[in-house]
C-alpha cells in the first residue's frame, strides 16, 4: 500500500505506474491523478500537442505502421467510417462541392489534367477548392502539393 502525494489516498501498488528510480519502484502519485494531470496539461497546451502529435505521426515510421495496422482491422474501419460520417455531417457544403465536381469529371463537363498545377508531377491529381460555393472552380494538384497548400493555410478542407 502507498499514499498518493496528490490525492492523499492510500492505494495498492498496482494503482501506481512503475518508475525504476523511485525507492519502491512506483511513481509517487496514483494512476488516476497522473492521468488527470496529463489531460489537464494537454488541454491547456492544446496547440502545442496538436502540432507535436502531427509531427510525431509524420516522422515516426513505427507510429505510421501502427496506425496502418489499426486501420486494416475491423475496429479501424468502423472508426474511419464513423469519422467520415461525422465530417460529412459537419461540412455539407464541402461534401456537395466534392460530389458536384466528381460528377462533372465523370460526365466530361470538366476535364481533369494529368499533371499538378504547381509542380507538374503526374499520378493521382486532386481538385483543390478555394471557394466551395464554386464547386467546378478548382486548382488541380498532386497529393503532396494539396497537403502543402492546406498546411500553408490557404484553405481549410
Amino acid at each position: 500500500m502507498k499514499t498518493c502525494f496528490k490525492c492523499k489516498e492510500t492505494k495498492p501498488l498496482g494503482d501506481y505506474y512503475q518508475h525504476p528510480r523511485m525507492n519502491d519502484g512506483v511513481l509517487g502519485k496514483c494512476k488516476e491523478c497522473t492521468k488527470s494531470d496529463v489531460r489537464k496539461n494537454r488541454s491547456e497546451k492544446a496547440d502545442y500537442y496538436r502540432a507535436y502529435d502531427a509531427r510525431r505521426f509524420q516522422e515516426d515510421p513505427r507510429v505510421r505502421e501502427r496506425s496502418a495496422r489499426y486501420a486494416a482491422t475491423e475496429a479501424g474501419k468502423v472508426s474511419r467510417r464513423k469519422s467520415r460520417k461525422k465530417w460529412v455531417a459537419a461540412h455539407p457544403d464541402r461534401r456537395a462541392a466534392h460530389i458536384i465536381l466528381g460528377n462533372a469529371v465523370r460526365d466530361g463537363r470538366v476535364s481533369k489534367p494529368s499533371e499538378c498545377a504547381i509542380c507538374g508531377s503526374g499520378g493521382r491529381i486532386h481538385g483543390h477548392h478555394e471557394d466551395y460555393s464554386l464547386p467546378l472552380v478548382v486548382k488541380w494538384l498532386c497529393a503532396q502539393c494539396h497537403v502543402n497548400t492546406h498546411k500553408d493555410g490557404v484553405s481549410d478542407e
